[in-house]
């Protein structure tokens, strides 16, 4: 249900959610941002990161042993 157009701007009221969307974190904030109508032809660097964290498609390399130590190779010389 939407409400009629009226001239009249509650002022007070866009500015107190301003104050409460600037007071979300990052993610609280992206999450709105989802939730709100409109195309983002992009996903966001954010939502880029929270897909890889929640997704579950690295969490491989977590049981991975180390291939290699400080030990391995060559050192390199920097002139």
């Amino acid at each position: 249900m939407t409400e009629p157009h009226t001239s009249t701007v509650n002022t007070q009221l866009v500015e107190s959610l301003i104050q409460v969307i600037q007071s979300l974190s990052t993610t609280e904030q992206a999450l709105l941002l989802d939730k709100l109508p409109g195309e983002s032809p992009v996903p966001s660097t954010l939502e880029m990161m929270h897909l890889v964290e929640q997704g579950g498609a690295f969490d491989f390399w977590h049981n991975e042993s180390d291939l290699y130590s400080l030990d391995d190779g060559e050192p390199i010389i920097w002139s």
